[in-house]
């Protein structure tokens, strides 16, 4: 992605000069001494990125707007695309700047890309497993703070889905707000009497009991919160197709597929974001004539 193809950018744009500003601040501070001191001002330098282990390309803007900002000359070039694979040795990108700015960004870039392709690297693979089940794999608020946008993101370029993007655009009806409001048909009540009708209520449910609760106070999504996978089927059937059915809680990649076979629409995985390991990705740089 060349900074041409910038607009392309799937975050929105303030957010993301914020973040990247802030980690940027919070590395170079005062400056980059050891680049002033070793490296003239009017040297140019050209980098590759490369992949060091398979994984899924995700957050190459970040990089772009991270060279950007240290040097507005620099030029970025993605070569393999968001969302696509890549192997050990790959080249993902290039860059180009002068030395200075390529050195002084090198590390919050390759902070951002190694932790996103962390993050659209695991999605892929719980997307892969639920393939042809009709279940969408779907993240939570379960993110970095601070870095929810690019995280978010990241699980779409892997081939998953984005639940709510925080409290304020979706109403989820956990146990604590359960037991606040005296219980479950009188929660969703008050959410239906004060919210937009263009909003849909998703309630959670620990047992079948909440389950049928839930369904007859008419909740348009029920999540099933840490529940066997035979309590699941059994819940499925109760439901008949009335709601949008996530299951939730402990979905390990060697279990997704079993859950997603029992009819779910939606299965929520909070390690997408908080559990992801990232991808080891290098910085070549070499001097330019």
């Amino acid at each position: 992605m060349s900074l041409s193809e910038y607009t392309r950018c799937p975050v929105e744009r303030r957010i993301l000069k914020r973040i990247v500003q802030e980690a940027l601040r919070e590395d170079i501070g005062r400056g980059d001494l050891t680049s002033m001191l070793t490296v003239p001002a009017a040297t140019l330098a050209r980098g590759e990125l490369l992949a060091k282990q398979r994984g899924v390309m995700a957050g190459g803007y970040v990089v772009a707007e991270c060279f950007r900002q240290n040097d507005p000359r620099s030029s970025f070039d993605q070569l393999v695309a968001e969302g696509e694979r890549f192997e050990p040795g790959d080249r993902l990108g290039t860059v180009e700047g002068t030395a200075r700015g390529l050195l002084g960004a090198e590390r919050v870039a390759l902070n951002f890309l190694q932790r996103l392709c962390g993050v659209a690297t695991l999605t892929r693979q719980f997307a892969d497993e639920v393939e042809g089940t009709g279940a969408m794999v779907t993240d939570t608020r379960k993110t970095t703070p601070g870095l929810r946008a690019l995280e978010k993101a990241a699980v779409m370029a892997g081939g998953g889905t984005n639940h709510r993007y925080a409290l304020y655009d979706g109403i989820l009806i956990k146990d604590n707000h359960i037991r606040l409001a005296g219980g479950i048909a009188q929660a969703i009540q008050r959410a239906r009497e004060g919210a937009p009708h263009t909003l849909k209520i998703e309630v959670e449910a620990a047992h079948l009991g909440e389950v049928r609760e839930a369904l007859e106070a008419g909740a348009d999504i029920i999540m099933l919160d840490n529940m066997d996978n035979a309590t699941m089927a059994e819940a499925v059937r109760i439901v008949g197709g009335r709601a949008v059915v996530e299951a939730s809680g402990g979905m390990r990649l060697e279990r997704v597929r079993e859950v997603a076979q029992l009819g779910v629409d939606l299965i929520s995985v909070g390690r997408l974001t908080h559990s992801a390991q990232a991808i080891d990705i290098s910085l070549e740089l070499e001097m330019l004539d």
